[in-house]
């Protein structure tokens, strides 16, 4: 598997500069652009392409802290989303269950303020999820305590998407 830290000469790591990632991805792309190869031969050109989707899935792998964490997750041979491992803390899921409900009422309701400070609280959990997956990664480098922070914050990352679906609707 191509490291795609490696490709954006960037360190392995959870901690990632976004302004010198975005920088990368944008002097890797250039270099590959179609109008770049618009004379070369049609097997440079198709390499080209396929130099350019290999960034484009390396920048996203990276770009958010879930992709990235759940990527370095995978570089050791952990997936953080093993269908088959339904392990989950149960007072997490009962959180969650709970934030659902309110996000409904809120929803039944239309309460926009409502939403405004769910859509807060909620941003508040996935900050502090990140913080709690940046010290792991620092601290302990335990890989299952790692996996299941990672799979708490694509939780928060869906309800977040969800909430904020919901107000553009309103809007």
């Amino acid at each position: 598997m191509q490291n795609y830290f490696e490709l954006f000469d960037l360190e392995t790591s959870f901690f990632v500069d976004d302004e010198a990632l975005k920088k990368a991805y944008q002097s890797q792309v250039t270099r590959f652009h179609p109008d770049n190869f618009a004379t070369k031969s049609q097997a440079e050109q198709l390499q080209a392409l396929q130099s350019t989707s290999l960034l484009n899935s390396a920048y996203m792998a990276l770009k958010t802290p879930l992709n990235r964490a759940s990527y370095l997750l995978n570089l050791e041979d952990v997936n953080p989303f093993d269908e088959k491992d339904t392990n989950m803390d149960a007072n997490f899921l009962l959180s969650q269950i709970e934030l659902r409900e309110q996000l409904e009422d809120i929803k039944e309701q239309q309460d926009s303020l409502a939403l405004d400070d769910f859509i807060e609280r909620v941003r508040d959990f996935i900050n502090d999820n990140v913080t709690s997956i940046s010290e792991a990664f620092t601290n302990s480098q335990d890989l299952q305590e790692i996996k299941t922070l990672v799979r708490e914050l694509k939780f928060y990352e869906q309800l977040n998407k969800e909430a904020n679906i919901l107000m553009d609707e309103w809007l």
